[in-house]
């Protein structure tokens, strides 16, 4: 009766548990105290595992919401061992509860070491088509930030650069903060992903978002007038 007794973490039996719980559990959790089995979400779990977490902890979405939260998913998945609520959480906030991309991150390769000054290889993808840029810079993110300032041609500056862990281990999902400055506009981006460089571009990149939305929607209000 152990923290695993009741958690199904193959694709089929959290399948076949949400179907039918007495499928993969002969015994009742609540006759040993638990309230009911634990779905552990990784590499081998499916669609219909994902749906039922993102239930379980608030989130009703549409079928279209959940498939791009699936995709998020499954790479996730293929870099850690174990895929935590908080992690999920953090794929909805960047998937779905967000605004309109203009940018979005298609490829990064950053090269760097000992005695070679750090280049990255971006591939942004700007209102649909994609375009590559290269910087070097002092670090491999200031490399791939500079990199993307080329592609976007944007003239903000940042105020602010933030690192957290979401879950705890080594192959711990990195969240990070930035926040933009241009002209009057002041934004905040957020970005999530195992690898620190890949989190702190999409957090750059969705402060940049952000940032031309704001600009859009000050333009529409003044064509208005």
């Amino acid at each position: 009766v152990g923290a695993n007794a009741f958690a199904h973490e193959s694709g089929i039996h959290q399948d076949g548990v949400l179907k039918e719980r007495t499928t993969y559990e002969i015994i009742d959790p609540k006759d040993i105290g638990l309230s009911k089995g634990t779905l552990v979400l990784g590499k081998h779990s499916g669609r219909h595992a994902l749906k039922a977490k993102l239930e379980e902890v608030g989130y009703k979405l549409s079928d279209e919401e959940i498939d791009r939260v699936f995709t998020r998913f499954k790479s996730l998945a293929d870099k850690k061992k174990d895929v935590y609520p908080e992690d999920v959480e953090a794929l909805v906030a960047e998937e779905v509860l967000r605004i309109p991309d203009r940018y979005r991150l298609a490829y990064l390769h950053v090269a760097g070491g000992s005695g070679i000054r750090p280049t990255a290889t971006v591939t942004v993808e700007i209102d649909g088509k994609e375009v590559d840029g290269v910087s070097m810079g002092a670090g491999p993110i200031d490399a791939a930030y500079k990199a993307v300032a080329k592609l976007v041609k944007t003239e903000s500056r940042l105020l602010r650069f933030a690192v957290n862990s979401i879950t705890g281990g080594t192959d711990a999902q990195g969240e990070v903060t930035v926040r933009l400055e241009e002209g009057s506009y002041v934004v905040t981006g957020h970005g999530t992903d195992p690898d620190i460089i890949t989190a702190s571009v999409r957090a750059y990149l969705n402060a940049l978002n952000r940032l031309e939305h704001m600009k859009e929607n000050a333009l529409q209000k003044n064509v208005g007038l």
